[in-house]
C-alpha cells in the first residue's frame, strides 16, 4: 500500500480550546541583527519526525509518548477526522493531512523553520503535550524581513483540559491494544503583527525536562474584511428529537446589514460529524413564511450540502442576498440523517420552526405549512455574517446579555439596543454587534464540562470561550465583558474574578482589541444573593471602576444604571424583571441606551 504524506497546506482550527493555551506573547520586532540566523524553511510535512495515528489492527505502528501509546485512526475517522479531510475551526481551514496510520504526523518541536503564508491577525497551531504540558518561544518571519515573537503552550494528550480541546477521541492505543481515553488534540492560537504577510514561523526549542510539544498543523487565520450581523454562543450539547430528515427553520435577527452574506454552522463538543444537507436565507414573513422565496446556500465552493466534523464549523459560500438591518431573518438547515444530539444555544428567546418527521428538504420552502413544530434553541447555526463594513463590536456576557426575562421575539436584549444605535446613526462606523453571552456563564469556572451529552447548557467559562466567541469573530474591534454575578454567586472569590478579568483583557489586547468592562449588576433578593455575595460584587465592581487606567480602555457603570439609589444592593423596581436578577425588557433598554457609542470605538480614549 501506498502510504501517502501529509499535505502541505495543513491550515488550523481554533477553539475555546486555544485560550488557556494562548501563551502572552506579543508580537514586537526583533532588534536589527540580535537574532541568530533562521534556517531555510520546509513545508511542515518534511519536518515530521513523530508517530502519533495508529490503526486499532497494528498499535505498535506508532508510538506517539515514548510509552507505546497512540491515536486511534478508527477514533478519528469516526469523529470525522479522516486522513485528506478538511475542516474549519473558528475561521481557519484545516486539510488534514494524506498520512496513513503508522507514517511520520507531526513534529517534535525543537526550533524547526516552517514554510507558512499568509496575512492575518493570528497564527495558529494543532498540537499536543506529551510527557506533561510543554511550551516554548517561536519565531514568526515576515515577508518585510521584520520578526516578531510567541509563546506557544501545548496542554498534555491525556490530562488536559476537556474544556479547551479541539477534539476527544474515546480510546488510546497501546502495546496490549485499545484502552479507555479520552485523548484529546488542542488548537492554540497566537498574535501576529498587523498587516504583515508570514514568510514562515519557526517552532520552539525544546528544553530541559518539560514534556514534548508536538505540533500536526500550523496556519494563518484571518478573519477581515465581513461584519457580523448577529451571532451566538454554543451553549452545551444536549440530546435532541431525535431529528430525521427533517429542516430546522431558524429565526435570527440582523444588526449590521449588507449586500453579500454567509452563515457559519458549528458542531461544537460533539464527538461525531453531522451531515447538512441543504440550507438557505431569506427575510421572514410572518411566522415560519418568508417573504419571498428563499435564496439557497451553497458550502466548498458550490455544494448543496456539507459533513462538519466534530468539532469543527462550516462556513456557507457568500452569497447575493441583501441582508437588512434590523429585520429578522430565516436560515433553513436540511438534517437528512438522523440527529440526536446537537450543539445549542439555549436562551434563544426567539421561537424557530421544525419539519414534520421524514419530511425531507424544506429549505427551499417560503410558505411556512411545512414547519409545524417550534424550537426555543438555536441549533448549529452561530452566526451571519455580511461582507465588507467596519467590524463588530461583541458582548461577552451571562444571562443578562442573553435576554434572559425579555419579552420573546422582540429582541430586546441590551445588546439588540445597542445595534439598533449604532445603525441608526452615522457619525461614527456602524458596527455590528454580536451578542455572545450565555445564560449561567462564569468567567472563572466552567458550567458545562465542554465534552459529552449534557442538561448544563452555560457553557465553558469565559476565559475558555474567549477564542471562539470573541477573538475569531469576523473583523472583531472592541469586545464588552460583562460578566461576574455567577461567579461571585456560586463562591468564587472577587480576587479570583478580577484575576479572569485581567486575564481575559491581556488576550484581547494582544490581539489589538479595545477592552470595555461593564460593573456587575445588583441582585438583593435573590435567593443566594447574600451579604456575602453583595461584598464580592462591590469588590469587583471597584476594580472595573478603577481599571480605566490600563486593564480596560474604558468602563460602562452598569451597576449604577439599573440599581436603586434608595437601596443600591437590588435593582430598582422598574427596572426588574421580577427575580431581583434578571432586567426586564424597561431595565435592558436603559443598559442599552446608557452606553456612550464613542467607548467603544478603537483608538478613543
Amino acid at each position: 500500500m501506498r502510504v501517502r504524506r501529509w499535505g502541505t497546506a495543513l491550515t488550523l482550527l481554533l477553539t475555546a480550546a486555544a485560550l488557556p493555551a494562548t501563551g502572552p506573547g506579543t508580537a514586537t520586532a526583533a532588534p536589527a541583527g540580535a537574532a541568530r540566523p533562521l534556517p531555510r524553511s520546509l513545508p511542515l510535512a518534511q519536518h515530521f519526525d513523530s508517530r502519533a495515528v495508529s490503526d486499532n489492527s497494528a498499535p505498535g505502528a506508532a508510538d506517539f509518548d515514548g510509552t507505546g501509546h497512540s491515536l486511534s485512526a478508527q477514533d478519528l475517522a469516526a469523529a470525522g477526522w479522516s486522513p485528506g479531510s478538511a475542516l474549519t475551526l473558528d475561521g481557519t481551514r484545516l486539510g488534514l493531512p494524506r498520512t496513513a496510520p503508522g507514517a511520520p504526523d507531526n513534529v517534535v518541536a525543537n526550533g524547526q523553520a516552517v514554510a507558512v503564508r499568509g496575512r492575518g491577525e493570528a497564527l495558529t497551531f494543532l498540537v499536543a503535550g506529551t510527557g506533561g504540558t510543554a511550551s516554548g518561544t517561536g519565531t514568526v518571519r515576515y515577508r518585510d524581513g521584520s520578526r516578531s515573537s510567541y509563546e506557544l503552550t501545548a496542554p498534555d494528550w491525556r490530562s488536559g483540559p476537556l474544556s479547551t480541546k479541539a477534539v476527544a477521541l474515546p480510546h488510546l492505543n497501546g502495546p496490549d491494544g485499545p484502552t479507555a481515553g479520552p485523548a484529546r488534540l488542542y488548537a492554540v492560537t497566537v498574535p501576529l503583527r498587523s498587516g504583515r504577510e508570514v514568510a514562515s514561523v519557526v517552532l520552539p526549542r525544546r528544553g530541559g525536562a518539560a514534556g514534548a510539544l508536538h505540533v500536526f498543523a500550523v496556519s494563518v487565520r484571518d478573519t477581515g474584511r465581513r461584519t457580523g450581523s448577529w451571532a451566538a454562543s454554543t451553549a452545551g450539547y444536549r440530546a435532541v428529537g431525535p431529528w430525521t430528515d427533517r429542516t430546522l427553520r431558524l429565526v435570527v435577527h440582523s444588526g449590521a446589514g449588507g449586500p453579500r452574506a454567509r452563515i457559519r454552522l458549528a458542531n461544537t463538543f460533539a464527538s461525531a460529524p453531522v451531515d447538512i444537507g441543504a440550507a438557505s436565507i431569506a427575510v421572514r414573513g410572518a411566522g415560519a413564511a418568508a417573504d419571498r422565496a428563499p435564496t439557497p446556500l451553497t458550502f466548498g465552493r458550490g455544494k448543496a450540502g456539507t459533513r462538519i466534523p466534530a468539532g469543527a464549523e462550516a462556513f456557507s459560500d457568500p452569497v447575493d442576498f441583501t441582508v437588512p438591518a434590523g429585520a429578522d431573518l430565516l436560515v433553513s438547515i436540511h438534517l437528512p440523517g438522523t440527529v440526536t444530539a446537537a450543539p445549542v444555544h439555549q436562551e434563544a428567546a426567539q421561537v424557530s420552526y421544525l419539519s414534520a418527521a421524514g419530511s425531507g428538504d424544506r429549505t427551499a420552502d417560503a410558505g411556512g405549512t411545512a414547519f409545524p413544530e417550534t424550537l426555543t434553541v438555536w441549533p448549529f447555526l452561530t452566526g451571519v455574517e455580511v461582507e465588507g463594513g467596519p467590524g463588530s463590536i461583541v458582548a461577552l456576557g451571562d444571562s443578562i446579555t442573553d435576554g434572559v426575562k425579555s419579552t420573546s421575539g422582540t429582541n430586546r436584549r441590551w445588546p439588540d439596543v445597542l445595534a439598533r444605535r449604532f445603525q441608526a446613526q452615522h457619525a461614527l462606523p456602524r458596527y455590528g454587534v454580536l451578542n455572545h453571552g450565555i445564560s449561567a456563564n462564569r468567567i472563572v469556572t466552567d458550567r458545562y464540562p465542554g465534552d459529552g451529552v449534557s442538561t448544563d447548557t452555560g457553557g465553558v467559562s469565559a476565559q475558555h470561550r474567549l477564542e471562539r466567541d470573541v477573538l475569531a469573530q469576523p473583523s472583531a474591534r472592541t469586545v464588552v465583558v460583562f460578566e461576574g454575578i455567577n461567579d461571585v454567586r456560586w463562591g468564587t472569590s472577587s480576587d479570583e474574578v478580577i484575576a479572569g478579568l485581567r486575564a481575559l483583557a491581556r488576550r484581547a489586547h494582544e490581539r489589538g482589541l479595545r477592552v470595555v468592562a461593564a460593573t456587575i449588576a445588583p441582585c438583593e433578593g435573590y435567593p443566594d444573593c447574600t451579604p456575602a455575595v453583595e461584598a464580592r460584587r462591590q469588590a469587583v465592581n471597584a476594580f472595573i471602576r478603577d481599571g480605566h487606567g490600563g486593564v480596560f480602555e474604558a468602563t460602562l457603570d452598569f451597576d449604577a444604571v439599573v440599581r436603586d439609589p434608595q437601596r443600591p444592593q437590588r435593582m430598582l423596581p422598574a427596572y426588574d424583571s421580577g427575580d431581583h436578577l434578571h432586567p426586564g425588557d424597561a431595565g435592558l433598554q436603559a443598559l442599552g441606551e446608557s452606553v456612550d457609542l464613542r467607548a467603544l470605538v478603537p483608538g478613543r480614549s
